[in-house]
């Protein structure tokens, strides 16, 4: 009778012990959750066309360009875009140039998003702006399309303002009537000899915003 009390009372420790544990289901669920917040869609907008390459307009493609130049990447042509895997510090980037024009940019940002899992805050769009002199970076976590026909079409296909986009100044040194001409038009020989340092740095804050997250990269190039 004693032996037998002795074993019930350490069945129930058992139980106890077993219950204080964190369930195992929680750290399945936790691994899943690390595993879809490691990918990234950076989209850069611009115009298909040999002749948008060198256009302001086109200063998305040309920092996507510029990246997977420097990691040896390859763009291949799938649906809605040309599309680059770049691996980097555990995390994976997918470089997404959209081929719908600029005005439709929305159409292939929420395929790709939905195609691979990616949450709406892993995603950075980068983008020309007219109120920033040439080569400031301006990282914001949502606003307005300010009038960009490109953030103004993915704004309602994703039904949201609220996804970071990386603005890269173009100044508006154009006269009236003259914006179209200006946005579409090449860069000068001043702006020319720049770029490769902006789009260096341009580089730096992708791989930022996937490893040190958004705040941090504002902190860090905001103004810059």
């Amino acid at each position: 009778m004693i032996q037998w009390i002795k074993q019930l009372f350490a069945s129930s420790k058992t139980v106890s012990d077993t219950d204080s544990k964190k369930p195992e289901v929680h750290e399945h669920t936790n691994d899943n959750m690390k595993s879809v917040s490691n990918k990234f869609l950076i989209v850069g907008l611009g115009n298909i066309g040999a002749e948008y390459v060198n256009t302001r307009h086109n200063i998305g493609f040309k920092a996507l360009d510029f990246l997977a130049k420097k990691e040896n990447l390859s763009f291949e042509t799938v649906k809605l875009g040309a599309l680059a895997e770049y691996k980097f510090k555990g995390r994976t980037f997918f470089l997404l140039k959209p081929n719908t024009y600029m005005n439709l940019s929305g159409k292939a940002v929420k395929y790709w998003m939905d195609k691979e899992n990616i949450p709406l805050e892993n995603i950075l769009v980068i983008t020309d702006d007219l109120n920033l002199s040439f080569g400031t970076i301006r990282i914001k976590p949502k606003g307005s399309d300010g009038g960009h026909n490109g953030l103004k079409n993915i704004n309602l296909i994703l039904n949201t303002q609220n996804y970071t986009r990386f603005r890269f100044g173009i100044s508006d040194q154009f006269k009236k009537g003259q914006q179209v001409d200006y946005v579409l038009g090449e860069w000068d020989e001043e702006e020319k000899a720049k770029l490769p340092e902006r789009l260096e740095l341009a580089a730096t804050i992708i791989q930022s915003f996937g490893t040190a997250g958004l705040e941090n990269t504002m902190t860090s190039y905001n103004g810059k």
